[in-house]
């Protein structure tokens, strides 16, 4: 027993402390939706179409045996365009004993009554206790009602806890705009069905929402001296509580990848991490998104902020650009960016 401890402590890196893994099943999504985060890159082709999920179950187990893991979540892309991937993600959560099993679906992924009611049964029998269902006046614009609602009814029924409507807002829930307006009548098409809707999330003006709804954004000076910690949504790249996995296998930090679970063990990965072996990251740590860029410039990149509406999205786009160089040590892109690219 002593071993087996020893061996786990050794695969600990002192920078690690993860508490919540992320799955991003899938780049492809039914939408392109106005807000959308992702942007131009969702659909685009990639070397999976989703994650594997034996792959991603045995991450789990092997990361929560050696980590407090406390929160799995799913997201895409569309989830549940894969359902038996989201599904066997959420089964191993269970089975180790991770308290959050969460899912955020726009609950578009069949037109098929069977289909719908199906899904829903599995994902309660995997044991999903956090079912986020994004109704909106976004999603609405690409993604029919009638198919949402049968999912939601069908969620009911499966009795899945943790079930709420997940609405994006323009700016605040608060704010008088036709979007707003029409996410309000969006919710109230949900009245007759026995579902709590939560405080959504205030739509970052990055991704697509840049793009399409920037004239609805107060254009401040960007502060690009703030260190990742600082900065909303973010944690410092020397305490690490939160990783992501998108469809390639890639391990994520933010916008670095810092290994792949279809070629190394999940417990390797994270027992190497060092930020400060990473150029761009020790450049990040140093000087923030600052620092960042000044590094970028001695490597014949240069991106003008002007034309990103925070901080994170200029360290993006530097940070894309220096892979796409082969100008970032040890690491890769992106996944869905890396094969666009070919």
């Amino acid at each position: 027993m002593n071993q087996k401890i020893t061996a786990m402590n050794q695969k600990i890196s002192k920078y690690m402390n993860i508490k919540r893994v992320e799955f991003i099943v899938t780049w492809q999504c039914g939408g392109k939706c106005k807000h959308c985060q992702i942007g131009d890159e969702i659909n685009k082709p990639s070397s999976h179409k989703s994650v594997i999920p034996g792959y991603a179950a045995d991450a789990i187990k092997k990361i929560k045996a050696a980590y407090n893991v406390t929160s799995v979540m799913t997201f895409g892309g569309e989830p549940l365009y894969y359902p038996e991937t989201t599904a066997a993600i959420h089964k191993a959560a269970t089975e180790c004993g991770i308290k959050t099993r969460q899912i955020i679906t726009n609950g578009y992924f069949t037109n098929n009554p069977e289909k719908s009611k199906a899904v829903a049964n599995a994902l309660a029998d995997a044991g999903v206790n956090s079912l986020l269902l994004s109704v909106d006046a976004f999603h609405q614009e690409r993604i029919p009602l009638e198919p949402v609602y049968r999912f939601a009814n069908d969620a009911v029924d499966a009795r899945i806890p943790g079930f709420r409507l997940h609405p994006a807002w323009l700016i605040s829930e608060d704010d008088q705009n036709p979007y707003n307006t029409k996410t309000k009548a969006l919710l109230k098409k949900f009245a007759t069905l026995p579902i709590e809707i939560s405080n959504g999330n205030n739509i970052h003006p990055g991704g697509s929402a840049a793009k399409f709804l920037r004239e609805h954004f107060q254009q401040e000076e960007l502060n690009l001296t703030q260190s990742c910690g600082i900065a909303p949504h973010t944690e410092p790249l020397t305490d690490i509580n939160s990783i992501s996995i998108v469809p390639n296998g890639d391990v994520m930090i933010c916008g670095f990848v810092i290994g792949n679970i279809y070629n190394d063990d999940a417990l390797d990965i994270l027992a190497r991490y060092n930020p400060n072996k990473n150029d761009g990251m020790c450049a990040l740590i140093k000087g923030g998104v600052a620092g960042l860029r000044c590094y970028a410039k001695t490597k014949g990149i240069q991106v003008n902020p002007s034309d990103y509406c925070d901080a994170c999205d200029v360290c993006h786009a530097i940070v894309k650009q220096l892979y796409a160089s082969s100008l970032l040590s040890e690491m890769t892109p992106w996944g869905h960016y890396r094969f666009s690219q070919k």
